[in-house]
């Protein structure tokens, strides 16, 4: 496959395969983190907060049972490539979830918003790619570096399962796929879910998108000529690197994350016109327009500082049992509930 399409094609391809079931997740099974946190703080509903602890331990489980099988080595993942930092997990984490809500969406669940036709979603995209590669590599990486410094990881990787197996002398894989069975468990304790079907389903698919990511990469870096690094799906720098290509594809190759980004929005482009949900949706209140450009810029600086969004932190470093993942994802939830409860209750009176 490299012979043939090159090695840079063949990444984006093998992005987009994962990034077209993770698409139609989105648009046919509606699977969305801030929707999942708005439905358990306002909707009495943990069904799809369940959907996502269940998609984490197939993910898990997938991912260890790749190291198990000798497919990967987790030790080069790339949230293991950097010392985990509390300050960047928490502030990072708590800015993504903060313009999260304020935007509507994190930048997964925009760009499948816009494979339904959402234009408010295209703004998204776009600052959101701005803003975080502005964080990564322009004029605000002097000072990001200088706040939240990465240093690299030369120790014993900072994971869950690597403690476990250090603590207890089992082998890791084994103490990561007990962690995964134990997740599953949780999730599938509540009777109500269990008769849902469909997001037991939809779970499992996304589930194993960040499995064929980690298995994808890893063949990858195998077999290819050029460097790779060990990587699954994220959606904050790739937005802006997709960017980036749309604008310089003649001197810029493709990769993995840019083929993860076309991929989720073919698939949800394929979800919306099976549903029959396809339509032209613009934003008429410049208000909300204002809103959704500044939840995006605080988003797409979060998500670099975190090192990863809900997909990247939640998921992708969930599926590796990262220490970063859990803060992370605690953070995004807390900054997500700041941001709905200004917006749906006010602070003082005032909303925005």
């Amino acid at each position: 496959m490299i012979d043939l399409l090159g090695q840079p094609m063949t990444a984006a391809v093998l992005g987009a395969v994962g990034g077209i079931l993770l698409g139609l997740a989105a648009r046919l099974g509606r699977f969305c983190t801030l929707g999942a946190i708005e439905d358990a703080l306002y909707g009495s509903s943990d069904t799809r907060l369940r959907m996502w602890g269940l998609a984490i331990g197939v993910a898990i489980i997938g991912t260890f049972g790749l190291a198990a099988a000798g497919h990967i080595n987790l030790d080069n993942a790339f949230y293991f490539s950097v010392a985990f930092s509390w300050p960047a997990a928490i502030v990072g984490g708590l800015l993504f979830g903060y313009g999260m809500a304020l935007s509507g969406n994190c930048g997964f669940g925009a760009i499948a918003r816009l494979g339904g036709g959402d234009l408010r979603s295209f703004v998204i995209v776009l600052v959101m790619g701005l803003a975080a590669f502005g964080t990564l590599a322009g004029p605000f990486a002097y000072v990001r570096a200088a706040l939240f410094p990465r240093v690299a990881d030369t120790g014993t990787p900072d994971g869950v399962a690597h403690v476990v197996a250090k603590m207890t002398g089992i082998p890791l894989v084994i103490a990561g796929l007990f962690i995964g069975v134990l997740i599953i468990g949780a999730m599938l304790s509540a009777a109500d879910f269990r008769r849902n079907r469909s997001a037991i389903i939809w779970s499992a698919i996304v589930g194993l998108a960040i499995v064929t990511g980690w298995a994808g990469t890893a063949w990858i870096a195998q077999n290819g000529f050029a460097p790779q690094v060990l990587i699954s799906h994220t959606y904050a720098a790739p937005v802006g690197e997709t960017l980036l290509f749309a604008m310089q594809g003649s001197a810029r190759p493709l990769s993995f994350g840019v083929g993860s980004v076309a991929g989720v929005w073919i698939g949800a482009f394929i979800g919306s016109l099976w549903k029959g949900h396809f339509r032209w949706e613009a934003c008429e209140d410049p208000r909300e327009l204002r809103r959704q450009i500044i939840g995006a810029a605080i988003m797409g600086a979060g998500a670099v500082i975190a090192m990863g969004c809900t997909v990247g932190q939640g998921l992708s470093a969930a599926s590796t049992l990262a220490f970063s993942a859990p803060v992370t994802l605690i953070a995004i939830f807390a900054g997500a509930a700041l941001g709905l409860r200004q917006l749906i209750v006010g602070f003082g009176g005032e909303k925005v």
